[in-house]
């Protein structure tokens, strides 16, 4: 007989470890959203069971040009790359706002994801900011993952202007405010809760 921890039991809690693919749509070493990510990564082994948060790094994918695929297959890095979101269980995407818009490197991976067939179908996403602004960036990514079939988290929305205080980040761009850690864990935490519950696996 299974033991019953604060009402779920200890099989649940040995459920299967749910990969979450991160995507960054910043090139900057000292990015903000690319901290986002790192301390996305830092609270997952830290602080949540079952999610495993792993980084894709998306700078060696080639400008989408479809003359690029030939006999059906795709770029080696391109290849390496849907491989990895076809592997993953949901995506976590953090990236500032371009002209209103998303950055031409997240575009880029997202549209070579896309190519048939379609690796992003059917995944949980969850979408982060950080900067001077985000909000119609967010709203943007939320309109391209209907064609491509991701279901983003409604709850919560996380934007973080970086320039107000107090410090956000540090000089190496990692996240120090402690206030903004748990609003990305409740993020992480929801990410994780609907990846379960489409794969039926959380009623």
């Amino acid at each position: 007989m299974h033991s019953i921890i604060g009402g779920r039991s200890a099989m649940s809690e040995e459920k299967a470890m749910i990969k979450v693919a991160a995507l960054c749509g910043s090139l900057r070493k000292a990015s903000f959203n690319r901290g986002l990510l790192r301390a996305a990564i830092e609270l997952s082994q830290e602080q949540i069971t079952g999610l495993h948060v792993e980084f894709i790094d998306t700078s060696s994918l080639p400008m989408l040009n479809t003359d690029l695929e030939q006999n059906g297959r795709f770029p080696p890095e391109v290849e390496e790359f849907r491989q990895k979101i076809l592997e993953a269980d949901c995506c976590f995407f953090a990236s500032p706002d371009y002209n209103y818009s998303v950055t031409p490197l997240l575009k880029n991976a997202l549209d070579w994801g896309s190519r048939p067939p379609n690796v992003w179908a059917g995944k949980a996403a969850a979408v982060v900011t950080a900067g001077g602004g985000g909000g119609r960036a967010q709203y943007h990514l939320r309109q391209i993952g209907v064609f491509l079939d991701l279901h983003f988290i409604n709850k919560p929305e996380f934007y973080l202007n970086a320039f107000q205080p107090p410090v956000k980040f540090n000089d190496d761009g990692d996240l120090i405010d402690s206030s903004a850690r748990e609003r990305l864990k409740d993020v992480l935490l929801s990410l994780q809760d609907l990846t379960l519950r489409l794969q039926g696996n959380k009623s």
